[in-house]
């Protein structure tokens, strides 16, 4: 490594180490006896019903924490699928690799967002959202384009569309300091879930939480297998090699120092060990292969409202990833396949808001990073990346029109250890949205957003032996969107009904494809696919009280998607829908509230698709319709409240796939119990208090 790169790798530690911590020296030093005290610990918005999705100038979907815990899911993985134009890969079980693609452009496009601060991986450019718990989610959000919010990190501007994993805020009742919360999950093929959350208020400043979450199951759920090219036999089958097991721990540090200024510091670790299931072909389900995977991060916000016109923030990031993986059959010289890998990145963000009037403002945001990757295996071109991102942002909002436009610049350069390097790049993005409403009585908006934007090769891309290609450009992609929204409060037996219709037309340029070379077992990364992807997305939701103590929650959405392959017009995919994307998808969500029990049903329904470019019938996966019921109820016992809940999942037992020869789960039981508890402070607490007078 040369000097340059030394001197830029310190100075950039230096400057992350000091965004990370700084808020926090510049305060532990405070006495208690000089402790501003502030009614509201920190700035929120809320309303009565949820708006968001018909205000928006792009499609966004919100589930909050209470809707969530009516669709019957378990991982984010499973509440994002009942989003609309969202294709989830599910490769089945609890364990399998489960990846999001918004609107048919690959899940390399959506970037998932955790707390504000997005979770990167630069080896695959995928993310797992099958290692994520809603045990600790409080809002779960998916944007297309981008959303409204203009003073965010510049790295939330650098994707088609955001997936945002919002955790939970220590909110204390009054009197109390301390808030426990734990659950206890179990069901069919050996689920044993248990987790503990803790939040503890240090004082009106400063608040602690620490959650805790382990899951183990053994995934050998019946399956059935079919034989012959027709079908024509089958057998009764269980899955193999499917056994996983996680820890997820996480600690926060929550530092109000006045309504407007907060610092947040989250501590994260994650780490997984499961069987690969392999594909059931014919006569044939038996699989070795093994992962573990490990990853910690560390990430601090600083936020600072300085006047009415000037606010800041800033953002700092450590994230490490570890992969080993492992085939103890493979048939080679060396008896098996061992690999492992090492992902590290330092990340810095900082970003400025200037409200130049009362509906005009601008923001500034600049992110600098650097992310390396190492490998077990011989010779591995060992390559370090490293990204600027600087976006410009503005927002005008009155009455009846709503515009934003950003200009997003990205600079990237790239170094190696060994072998060629991977081109620099220097893009310029922009983005402009805008919403319309006509009638001033009515929430009814016409809204419109235009993107342009692309993705890098990730580093498996360029460097993976023998498949990787150091010459591919970064791939293309520009979306547009024509969407009319309504939200209306009828009445009391109707209180509120909202629905959004979406068309749009999005354009994938240099798609980055696999082709064979030298056999059909060396293949290369080139840059040669053209998608066109025009669709419709509708969504629905209505509330009822039909009475004074029940209420009926009813939502649904629809899509509709012709992604097709507009390469080669002399190719036999050409014009023909791209794999793994139906046509139809949609779902549906029904909730009902009563002072006895809480039921809630929901069904997700994907249409066929197919499993290659080619759409032959021999490549044709059947559609499917996945039903869940749930029952809840809570109980109060003094100052703990406790819920039972009870859900049986895929309740016809349909044996479906969503990718070919790795069948899902058929029907399942999961039970649920939850306790919740606020002590009260000891005496020698409230003795303390009534001194310091907090």
């Amino acid at each position: 490594m040369g000097n340059k790169n030394k001197k830029f790798i310190g100075v950039f530690f230096c400057v992350w180490i000091a965004g990370l911590l700084t808020p926090a020296l510049l305060y532990a030093q405070q006495a208690p006896d000089t402790i501003r005290i502030y009614d509201i610990p920190e700035v929120t918005i809320s309303e009565r019903y949820q708006t968001q999705e018909v205000r928006a100038t792009a499609p966004i979907q919100v589930f909050t924490k209470e809707q969530l815990s009516s669709l019957n899911v378990l991982q984010v993985s499973d509440a994002v699928k009942h989003f609309a134009g969202v294709t989830v890969k599910d490769y089945g079980g609890i364990g399998g690799l489960k990846t999001v693609s918004l609107r048919s452009l690959g899940a390399e496009h959506t970037a998932v967002s955790y707390d504000g601060i997005t979770i990167s991986d630069s080896q695959t450019g995928q993310v797992d959202i099958g290692r994520f718990s809603l045990d600790n989610v409080d809002r779960l959000s998916l944007s297309n384009g981008q959303s409204d919010n203009i003073f965010q990190p510049a790295r939330l501007f650098a994707s088609a569309g955001v997936l945002n994993i919002q955790t939970l805020t220590p909110q204390f009742r009054k009197g109390r300091n301390t808030n426990l919360n734990g659950s206890f999950k179990t069901g069919s093929w050996g689920l044993v879930n248990p987790s503990l959350l803790v939040e503890q208020k240090i004082n009106d400043t400063w608040a602690l939480s620490a959650n805790a979450e382990w899951m183990s199951a053994d995934g050998r759920y019946p399956y059935t297998m079919h034989y012959g090219n027709q079908n024509d036999s089958t057998s009764r089958e269980k899955r193999k090699n499917t056994e996983v097991r996680t820890l997820r721990a996480e600690a926060g540090l929550f530092g109000n120092f006045s309504d407007t200024e907060q610092w947040r510091f989250k501590a994260y670790y994650y780490q997984a060990s499961r069987g690969l299931p392999g594909a059931t072909t014919l006569y044939y389900d038996y699989a070795s292969q093994y992962l573990w995977d490990k990853n910690t991060f560390i990430q601090s916000q600083y936020k600072k409202e300085f006047n009415r016109k000037w606010v800041f923030q800033t953002s700092a990031k450590w994230n490490w990833n570890y992969q080993r993986y492992l085939d103890p059959d493979y048939k080679g010289s060396t008896g098996k396949t061992e690999n492992k890998y090492y992902n590290q990145e330092y990340y810095l963000s900082a970003s400025a808001l200037y409200r130049m009037l009362d509906n005009l403002s601008f923001s500034l945001a600049s992110d600098g990073s650097m992310q390396t990757l190492n490998a077990s295996q011989d010779n591995f071109a060992a390559p370090k990346r490293y990204s600027w991102l600087t976006a410009l942002a503005g927002k005008y909002v009155n009455e009846w029109l709503t515009a934003s436009v950003s200009l997003l610049a990205t600079v990237i350069n790239e170094h190696t250890h060994f072998g060629a390097v991977a081109g620099n790049h220097r893009k310029l993005n922009p983005y402009v949205s805008a919403s319309f409403k006509p009638f001033k009585t009515e929430e009814l908006r016409i809204r419109g957003y235009y993107k342009d934007i692309f993705r890098l090769p990730t580093f498996n891309d360029l460097y993976y032996t023998e498949v990787g290609n150091t010459g591919l450009s970064p791939e293309k992609t520009t979306q547009y969107n024509l969407g009319i929204t309504y939200g209306k409060e009828i009445n009391r037996f109707i209180p509120y009904i909202s629905a959004t219709v979406d068309a749009y037309y999005n354009k994938v340029e240099d798609k980055i494809i696999a082709i064979p070379t030298k056999n059909i077992f060396i293949w290369s990364m080139v840059n040669l696919g053209e998608v066109e992807i025009k669709g419709l997305d509708a969504t629905a939701n209505i509330i009822l009280e039909p009475l004074q103590d029940i209420r009926l929650n009813l939502s649904g959405n629809y899509t509709y998607q012709r992604a097709l392959d507009v390469t080669d017009p002399d190719g036999k995919t050409y014009n023909q829908q791209i794999a793994y994307t139906p046509r139809v998808s949609g779902s549906g969500q029904a909730g009902m509230e009563t002072p006895w029990v809480n039921l809630s049903y929901t069904i997700v329904h994907s249409g066929k698709r197919y499993v290659l470019g080619q759409n032959l019938s021999e490549n044709q996966l059947a559609k499917y319709t996945d039903h869940s019921i749930a029952a809840n109820r809570d109980f109060q016992i003094k100052n703990i409240k406790t819920n039972l809940r009870v859900e049986v999942l895929n309740l016809l037992d349909k044996n479906y796939e969503i990718v070919r020869n790795f069948p899902m789960p058929g029907r399942s039981v999961r039970a649920t119990i939850t306790i919740k508890a606020s002590p009260r402070p000891s005496p020698k607490e409230r003795e303390k208090r009534a001194v310091y007078g907090y």
